[in-house]
């Protein structure tokens, strides 16, 4: 789901503001002279899709992450952010959500919540075979 990346594109383009866009129709050799291009210096701005973002890039010339689009499992998301929290990087990383309220995106962070909260419940109780025996269909 590419459209939101799209959109802000045109829009950066309309404004001049030079970036990287990178989502997964980049070709992986093209994705490390992006992400290289970035890490240098040449531009401050770099649109990458969160599932073309959440494999092997170090981008830790990033000081901001901004999250559009929330994805239905937080580990995508995370894994997404933490190519901002490298080894190497210097920069305190800001990460910030823009959700609308009432939407759909909205729903999709209060299950991402929901399944954060029952994997905490998981593994606090990892001994305890009978607390996973005890989640409804609804739960899992």
């Amino acid at each position: 789901f590419t459209s939101v990346l799209k959109n802000i594109s045109t829009r950066f383009n309309s404004e001049n503001i030079l970036y990287s866009y990178l989502d997964g129709s980049i070709p992986a050799e093209k994705r490390l002279a992006l992400v290289n291009e970035f890490n240098e210096g040449n531009n401050s701005v770099f649109l990458i899709s969160l599932t073309a973002g959440g494999t092997g890039l170090n981008l830790t010339s990033a000081d901001i992450v901004i999250h559009f689009d929330p994805w239905w499992n937080p580990a995508v998301e995370d894994q997404a952010t933490d190519r901002a929290h490298r080894f190497g990087q210097t920069n305190i990383v800001e990460v910030i959500k823009l959700i609308s309220k009432n939407s759909i995106e909205e729903k999709i962070v209060d299950l991402q919540d929901e399944k954060r909260k029952l994997i905490e419940r998981i593994i606090d109780n990892e001994n305890d075979i009978t607390s996973i025996n005890t989640l409804s269909e609804e739960d899992i």
